[in-house]
């Protein structure tokens, strides 16, 4: 592994974990028992480290995401995927992630929104309208709102006003939100179909 590619992957395991802006430069060259003369030969500053890291993540993310709807039998099947893949993925979090990139990294954070408003954005539309041909989901769905409002949703769950840290685990109100989605738009084969996957069964 080149070693910048080894800085940024240090840097998100401590950005992951403690959240960005409490990590400093010596933070990162110490876990990397890096001088910190080598680390700012790659890196002129923590913005440009921050960059590279959100840059590699989303690429990462979307390569994994493009693999699981691939693999996916249904609509309803790609959401519990994705479901799954979100459980990894939000495991051990911090959640000021999205806070400190809004306020003090403003590069990185144009970053995510046009990664969310772009390619997000666009496999929530295509899952809709792929549920809907499958008849898992209703013909009378406003497509392009109900997309919006799942969107909004996964930003909602880092929203510190609205679910404090210290009460609420990002991966419990995304898995949540999540699931009471699916409920919304599900017909009633695409509701037996969610029980299934979830293992339960109800009387109709």
């Amino acid at each position: 592994m080149e070693i910048k590619d080894r800085i940024l992957l240090a840097a998100r395991e401590l950005f992951t974990r403690n959240g960005i802006r409490s990590v400093s430069m010596d933070d990162i060259a110490t876990h990397l028992s890096m001088s910190k003369k080598t680390l700012y030969k790659w890196f002129e500053n923590k913005d440009q480290i921050v960059e590279g890291v959100i840059r590699q993540h989303l690429g990462q993310t979307q390569g994994e995401c493009e693999v699981l709807i691939g693999k996916a039998s249904s609509a309803i099947g790609e959401l519990f995927g994705m479901l799954d893949w979100m459980k990894s993925q939000f495991a051990d979090i911090h959640p000021s992630i999205f806070h400190d990139m809004q306020k003090y990294y403003p590069v990185s954070w144009q970053l995510w929104l046009e990664h969310k408003n772009k390619y997000i954005l666009a496999q929530i539309i295509a899952n809709l309208r792929r549920g809907m041909a499958e008849g898992l989901y209703r013909a009378d769905l406003d497509v392009e709102v109900l997309a919006r409002l799942r969107l909004s949703q996964v930003e909602l769950a880092f929203n510190a006003q609205v679910f404090p840290p210290s009460e609420f685990d990002p991966k419990r109100v995304i898995l949540t939100t999540q699931e009471h989605f699916m409920l919304g738009v599900a017909t009633l084969k695409g509701h037996r179909l969610i029980n299934t996957f979830r293992h339960v069964t109800e009387e109709e």
